[in-house]
């Protein structure tokens, strides 16, 4: 079998939509958050207003922007509690794909207003809503599911070829932020100094951190650390194609596997982005970017987590084909 045959067979497979519909809501949660915090702190008027209407600087806005008369601040308030709304019936599972669509829409007409704020979680999160609007989002784990079936859970398979392309996305982003940090700080032979300094900056952090000098070898283990696991993330990708066909041959494959090298990977992340959100105000990065993160495992991984944890069986039966 070619290679391409192979990637058409892998691509074409259908599962339960388990961990599409944990994407899903995950994605809801990081763009609430994304809109909520500006508008919590009163920032409207200042980060997304038009130097014409009592902005810093000019906003051009897109066209919705456009549309509803100009980047003013009432016009961009509308926006973003309507962000706000659509991004919590995402989260619900209510619309499906038309609800992901406008949710992406209003995301972008906020932070692509103003090139001076946000950070590079936006295109993260603009990229994962894309893949919702492509993808069955609310087919369970959603009211939809609940509505359609009478039941919260619908076992149906549906294509999930959108999975690997979040896990790709996911490795691509800490790929090319590792191959970027290329200060001596940062790289090998440079001292390994990048994140003590970085916790310094009254910029990031959340307090004042001089309490970490006496831990500064810790820091430099922590620096080198997260350089490696960026650097290297091309291993996470194959680790995660290793551990999503288990059943064929290959050394490599039952090495990788047998070291749960994809859970060392997980569980590394995991502690990179707790550490960063207690100590530094880094925005909502972190639940951007583990919002991919159940993408990493199959149905059949969660149905075993769920049985593990609620000692409750789930089953394979679909909906009934009267309510599908």
């Amino acid at each position: 079998m070619s290679v391409w045959q192979r990637i058409v067979r892998f691509t074409s497979r259908k599962e339960p939509a388990t961990a599409l519909a944990l994407v899903r809501i995950l994605t809801g949660v990081s763009a609430f958050a994304t809109l909520f915090t500006v508008w919590r702190h009163d920032l409207i008027g200042l980060v997304w207003t038009d130097v014409e209407y009592g902005g810093y600087r000019p906003v051009p806005g897109d066209w919705l922007v456009g549309l509803l008369g100009g980047a003013s601040e009432p016009v961009m308030t509308g926006i973003v509690l309507a962000g706000l709304v659509v991004s919590g019936l995402l989260t619900l599972g209510i619309g499906g794909r038309l609800t992901a669509l406008v949710c992406l829409q209003l995301v972008l007409s906020t932070t692509d207003a103003n090139g001076h704020t946000g950070g590079s979680y936006d295109e993260v999160l603009s990229n994962v809503l894309w893949l919702m609007v492509l993808a069955p989002n609310s087919r369970t784990l959603s009211v939809d599911c609940r509505r359609r079936t009478g039941r919260w859970v619908d076992l149906t398979p549906v294509a999930a070829w959108v999975q690997p392309l979040l896990v790709f996305q996911l490795v691509l982003m800490y790929w090319t932020t590792g191959l970027q940090k290329v200060s001596a700080h940062w790289v090998p032979g440079g001292g390994f100094s990048a994140l003590y300094y970085i916790l310094q900056q009254p910029t990031w952090q959340r307090w004042d951190h001089s309490w970490l000098a006496p831990l500064y070898p810790l820091t430099q283990l922590a620096t080198g650390t997260s350089w490696f696991w960026e650097v290297l993330a091309p291993l996470w990708l194959l680790a995660w194609w290793y551990a999503m066909t288990p059943e064929r041959a290959g050394r490599v494959r039952k090495a990788f596997n047998r070291a749960h090298v994809r859970e060392i990977y997980l569980v590394l992340g995991l502690i990179f982005h707790i550490a960063l959100t207690v100590l530094m105000d880094v925005g909502p990065f972190a639940i951007c970017s583990l919002a991919m993160y159940p993408a990493l495992y199959a149905h059949r991984e969660w149905a075993l987590l769920w049985r593990r944890l609620t000692g409750r069986r789930t089953t394979t039966r679909p909906a009934p084909a009267a309510v599908r």
